[in-house]
Protein backbone atom coordinates (compact mmCIF):
# COMPACT_ATOMS: atom_id res chain seq x y z
CA UNK A 1 0.00 0.00 0.00
CA UNK A 2 1.35 3.38 -0.98
CA UNK A 3 2.11 5.96 1.69
CA UNK A 4 3.06 8.58 -0.90
CA UNK A 5 -0.41 9.11 -2.39
CA UNK A 6 -3.60 9.97 -0.54
CA UNK A 7 -6.78 7.95 -0.88
CA UNK A 8 -8.37 11.02 -2.48
CA UNK A 9 -5.66 11.17 -5.17
CA UNK A 10 -6.04 7.46 -5.86
CA UNK A 11 -9.82 7.83 -6.17
CA UNK A 12 -9.45 10.77 -8.56
CA UNK A 13 -7.03 8.78 -10.70
CA UNK A 14 -9.44 5.83 -10.81
CA UNK A 15 -12.29 8.19 -11.76
CA UNK A 16 -10.18 9.70 -14.56
CA UNK A 17 -9.27 6.24 -15.87
CA UNK A 18 -12.91 5.18 -15.82
CA UNK A 19 -13.97 8.38 -17.62
CA UNK A 20 -11.33 7.65 -20.28
CA UNK A 21 -12.91 4.26 -20.91
CA UNK A 22 -10.45 2.06 -19.02
CA UNK A 23 -11.75 -1.32 -17.92
CA UNK A 24 -10.55 -3.30 -14.89
CA UNK A 25 -8.53 -5.46 -17.33
CA UNK A 26 -6.89 -2.31 -18.70
CA UNK A 27 -5.92 -1.20 -15.19
CA UNK A 28 -4.37 -4.62 -14.55
CA UNK A 29 -2.39 -4.31 -17.79
CA UNK A 30 -1.33 -0.81 -16.76
CA UNK A 31 -0.04 -2.13 -13.42
CA UNK A 32 2.00 -4.77 -15.28
CA UNK A 33 3.26 -2.46 -18.02
CA UNK A 34 7.05 -2.39 -18.17
CA UNK A 35 6.95 1.02 -19.88
CA UNK A 36 4.86 2.78 -17.24
CA UNK A 37 7.79 5.03 -16.27
CA UNK A 38 7.79 6.48 -19.78
CA UNK A 39 4.34 7.95 -19.11
CA UNK A 40 6.00 10.47 -16.77
CA UNK A 41 8.13 11.67 -19.71
CA UNK A 42 4.94 12.24 -21.72
CA UNK A 43 3.39 14.21 -18.84
CA UNK A 44 6.48 16.44 -18.59
CA UNK A 45 6.54 17.07 -22.36
CA UNK A 46 9.78 15.15 -22.93
CA UNK A 47 8.16 12.38 -25.01
CA UNK A 48 5.19 11.80 -27.30
CA UNK A 49 2.75 8.99 -27.76
CA UNK A 50 2.70 7.74 -31.33
CA UNK A 51 0.06 5.33 -32.52
CA UNK A 52 1.67 2.16 -33.80
CA UNK A 53 0.24 0.80 -37.03
CA UNK A 54 0.17 -2.96 -37.21
CA UNK A 55 0.37 -3.87 -40.87
CA UNK A 56 0.03 -7.53 -41.79
CA UNK A 57 1.29 -8.83 -45.14
CA UNK A 58 -1.62 -11.05 -46.14
CA UNK A 59 -0.03 -11.80 -49.54
CA UNK A 60 3.00 -13.63 -48.16
CA UNK A 61 3.19 -17.40 -47.98
CA UNK A 62 1.70 -18.37 -44.61
CA UNK A 63 3.26 -20.60 -42.00
CA UNK A 64 2.52 -24.22 -42.83
CA UNK A 65 2.76 -26.81 -40.03
CA UNK A 66 5.09 -29.73 -40.70
CA UNK A 67 3.50 -32.60 -42.63
CA UNK A 68 0.88 -30.22 -44.03
CA UNK A 69 0.66 -28.67 -47.46
CA UNK A 70 -0.94 -25.47 -48.63
CA UNK A 71 -4.18 -26.19 -50.51
CA UNK A 72 -5.57 -22.66 -50.90
CA UNK A 73 -4.48 -19.22 -49.74
CA UNK A 74 -6.59 -16.12 -50.37
CA UNK A 75 -4.31 -13.10 -50.63
CA UNK A 76 -5.47 -10.06 -48.72
CA UNK A 77 -2.92 -7.34 -49.49
CA UNK A 78 -1.44 -5.19 -46.75
CA UNK A 79 -3.91 -5.23 -43.87
CA UNK A 80 -3.70 -2.53 -41.21
CA UNK A 81 -5.01 -4.31 -38.12
CA UNK A 82 -8.14 -2.73 -36.71
CA UNK A 83 -10.41 -5.04 -34.67
CA UNK A 84 -13.35 -2.72 -35.37
CA UNK A 85 -13.13 -3.78 -39.02
CA UNK A 86 -13.29 -7.49 -38.21
CA UNK A 87 -16.52 -9.42 -37.89
CA UNK A 88 -16.80 -12.79 -36.24
CA UNK A 89 -19.14 -14.69 -38.53
CA UNK A 90 -21.27 -17.70 -37.65
CA UNK A 91 -23.64 -19.40 -40.05
CA UNK A 92 -27.07 -19.85 -38.46
CA UNK A 93 -26.89 -23.59 -39.18
CA UNK A 94 -23.95 -23.86 -36.76
CA UNK A 95 -26.39 -23.31 -33.88
CA UNK A 96 -27.93 -26.74 -34.42
CA UNK A 97 -26.97 -29.44 -31.94
CA UNK A 98 -24.65 -31.17 -34.40
CA UNK A 99 -23.34 -27.93 -35.91
CA UNK A 100 -22.48 -27.51 -39.59
CA UNK A 101 -20.06 -29.62 -41.62
CA UNK A 102 -16.85 -27.78 -42.47
CA UNK A 103 -17.30 -28.31 -46.22
CA UNK A 104 -20.75 -26.67 -46.03
CA UNK A 105 -19.43 -23.80 -43.92
CA UNK A 106 -16.65 -23.31 -46.47
CA UNK A 107 -19.31 -22.91 -49.20
CA UNK A 108 -21.22 -20.45 -47.00
CA UNK A 109 -18.06 -18.39 -46.55
CA UNK A 110 -17.15 -18.35 -50.26
CA UNK A 111 -18.91 -15.00 -50.79
CA UNK A 112 -17.32 -13.39 -47.71
CA UNK A 113 -13.98 -11.64 -47.35
CA UNK A 114 -12.34 -14.21 -45.06
CA UNK A 115 -9.08 -13.47 -43.28
CA UNK A 116 -6.14 -15.77 -43.85
CA UNK A 117 -3.59 -17.50 -41.60
CA UNK A 118 -1.15 -14.58 -41.86
CA UNK A 119 -3.55 -12.61 -39.65
CA UNK A 120 -3.74 -15.53 -37.23
CA UNK A 121 0.03 -15.79 -36.92
CA UNK A 122 0.41 -12.03 -36.47
CA UNK A 123 -2.16 -12.06 -33.67
CA UNK A 124 -0.51 -15.03 -31.97
CA UNK A 125 2.79 -13.10 -32.06
CA UNK A 126 1.02 -9.98 -30.71
CA UNK A 127 -1.72 -11.33 -28.40
CA UNK A 128 -2.35 -7.92 -26.85
CA UNK A 129 -4.08 -7.00 -30.14
CA UNK A 130 -6.71 -9.74 -29.81
CA UNK A 131 -10.03 -8.37 -28.54
CA UNK A 132 -11.10 -9.71 -25.12
CA UNK A 133 -14.53 -10.60 -26.54
CA UNK A 134 -12.88 -13.29 -28.65
CA UNK A 135 -12.01 -15.30 -25.53
CA UNK A 136 -15.41 -17.04 -25.60
CA UNK A 137 -14.94 -18.37 -29.15
CA UNK A 138 -12.63 -20.39 -31.32
CA UNK A 139 -11.81 -18.05 -34.21
CA UNK A 140 -10.84 -19.63 -37.53
CA UNK A 141 -9.07 -18.02 -40.47
CA UNK A 142 -10.72 -19.57 -43.53
CA UNK A 143 -8.61 -17.68 -46.06
CA UNK A 144 -5.97 -20.41 -45.78
CA UNK A 145 -6.85 -24.06 -46.29
CA UNK A 146 -4.27 -26.74 -45.63
CA UNK A 147 -3.90 -30.27 -46.92
CA UNK A 148 -3.08 -32.75 -44.16
CA UNK A 149 -0.13 -35.11 -44.34
CA UNK A 150 -2.23 -38.27 -44.82
CA UNK A 151 -4.60 -38.15 -47.77
CA UNK A 152 -7.19 -35.51 -48.60
CA UNK A 153 -7.65 -34.12 -45.09
CA UNK A 154 -8.34 -30.43 -45.39
CA UNK A 155 -7.75 -28.29 -42.32
CA UNK A 156 -7.92 -24.71 -41.23
CA UNK A 157 -6.15 -22.99 -38.37
CA UNK A 158 -7.59 -20.83 -35.67
CA UNK A 159 -7.00 -19.49 -32.21
CA UNK A 160 -8.67 -19.88 -28.85
CA UNK A 161 -8.19 -18.79 -25.26
CA UNK A 162 -6.98 -21.69 -23.13
CA UNK A 163 -5.59 -21.69 -19.60
CA UNK A 164 -4.94 -17.94 -19.60
CA UNK A 165 -3.26 -17.64 -23.00
CA UNK A 166 -3.99 -17.67 -26.73
CA UNK A 167 -3.14 -20.88 -28.53
CA UNK A 168 -3.24 -22.10 -32.12
CA UNK A 169 -5.77 -24.80 -32.96
CA UNK A 170 -6.81 -26.58 -36.13
CA UNK A 171 -10.13 -27.75 -37.46
CA UNK A 172 -10.73 -30.50 -39.96
CA UNK A 173 -13.17 -29.65 -42.76
CA UNK A 174 -14.76 -33.08 -42.38
CA UNK A 175 -15.80 -32.20 -38.82
CA UNK A 176 -18.77 -30.17 -37.65
CA UNK A 177 -18.32 -26.55 -36.60
CA UNK A 178 -20.47 -25.51 -33.66
CA UNK A 179 -21.98 -22.26 -32.42
CA UNK A 180 -18.81 -21.08 -30.68
CA UNK A 181 -16.66 -21.65 -33.84
CA UNK A 182 -16.39 -18.30 -35.57
CA UNK A 183 -14.84 -17.16 -38.86
CA UNK A 184 -12.81 -13.93 -38.94
CA UNK A 185 -13.99 -11.84 -41.90
CA UNK A 186 -13.44 -8.24 -42.97
CA UNK A 187 -16.41 -5.91 -42.55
Amino acid sequence: MSTLFTIGQSNKLMDALENAGFTPDDVTKLQQCRHLGMLKSVLSGQAQIITVKHVIDCDSVPYTPSCWGLEEHVNGGQLEWNPDKVELYRDERQRKVKGLAGKDLRKSLSSKQVMNANVLDYLLANPELIPNEWKKFTVYFWGTIYLGGEGPLFSIRGLCWDNGKWISVSGWLGANFLGYDMAAISK
